[in-house]
């Protein structure tokens, strides 16, 4: 990574396995590199290289069904958050033209009777591919066990107890989502303005990514600059979402980035994307912190809850009406 963007490679297991001085070192790094850029790069997040590439093999066999296999997965009112969402119906906040992507979302699977389970709606099973339904599963309880320990780290450096998002997590509204930016087949009639993905922040706490399977992915820098992240193939890029950035005041920054299309000679392939985007229950109350108010930063943000400003969001990117 470029040195004067800081975007550290770290170690998951130097937080689980390590010493007190690794746990306290990846702690500092982890909560400087999210009050520069928001953005870093984790290795060792337990998943293993087969299994993220079997998981984009199922990926591609999903988006690779035709439109009409593709359209029974649609299901209206539920704002695209389980189930299949088409072309065209996602865009950035601020923008008019559409994303240039459809995509897949599953969410959580309560299992220990906790009554939060009727407030979820169930998974949608693609019937065609038990193997998609199988690896898409897997993979969510990985990455919420990953973003469990990255919060516990979070929380370190915000000097909060290191289990403070623990209950807030458990049985979260977190959404796995596989992305497929199609095939750009005629480039010359596309609106100026389409990206694949627009500039946009996420909503969530904290977003894991797993290695797309092509560049593509930009972050602002500070100096208003788009900067390319090109992580390892095995690694996993990690940034703050809107909802840790209002809970600590900017302290954490929920940095903008988007998607770009790629050179005209690349625009005929499809790209790939599994991003999982951590979130609390909706009850989370996002009342800034305390500690990360003063004379400097005094509070910016009024009092939501994380499940009335996913509601506000989902609205203003179009997927809910």
């Amino acid at each position: 990574m470029s040195a004067e963007v800081n975007i550290p490679r770290l170690d998951l297991n130097d937080y689980i396995k390590g010493t007190a001085e690794q746990k306290k070192r990846f702690s500092d790094d982890i909560g400087r590199a999210f009050n520069e850029t928001g953005f870093v790069t984790i290795a060792n997040h337990g998943m293993t290289r087969e299994l993220m590439d079997e998981l984009y093999a199922e990926v591609k066999r999903f988006f690779s069904m035709t439109e009409e296999q593709k359209l029974k997965y649609e299901i209206a009112g539920l704002a695209g958050q389980r189930g299949y969402t088409s072309k065209g119906r996602e865009k950035a906040k601020d923008s008019k033209t559409p994303d240039l992507k459809e995509f897949w979302q599953s969410g959580q699977v309560v299992t220990d009777g906790d009554p939060i389970k009727s407030e979820y709606p169930d998974n949608v099973l693609v019937d065609e591919l038990p193997a998609f339904n199988q690896i898409t599963r897997e993979v969510y309880q990985r990455l919420e066990d990953a973003g469990k320990h990255l919060l516990h780290a979070i929380s370190i450096y915000l000097n909060l107890p290191e289990n403070y998002f623990d209950d807030k997590v458990h049985n979260g509204n977190s959404i796995l989502r596989a992305i497929h930016y199609f095939p750009i087949v005629d480039p010359d009639s596309l609106p100026d303005d389409a990206v694949r993905a627009g500039a946009h922040e996420d909503i969530n706490l904290i977003t894991l990514l797993i290695g797309a399977s092509a560049d593509g992915l930009e972050v602002l820098t500070r100096e208003g600059k788009w900067y390319a992240v090109k992580p390892n193939a095995e690694d996993i890029v990690v940034n703050v979402g809107d909802m840790l950035q209002r809970l600590t005041n900017n302290k954490l920054k929920s940095t903008t980035h988007r998607v770009v299309n790629p050179p005209r000679e690349l625009m005929k392939h499809s790209r790939f994307s599994v991003p999982f985007f951590l979130h609390p229950k909706g009850e989370m109350d996002l009342t800034t912190l305390a500690s990360c108010i003063d004379e400097k930063h005094p509070k910016l943000y009024t009092n939501i809850t994380a499940g009335e400003y996913l509601d506000e969001r989902l609205r203003e990117i179009g997927l809910k009406m």
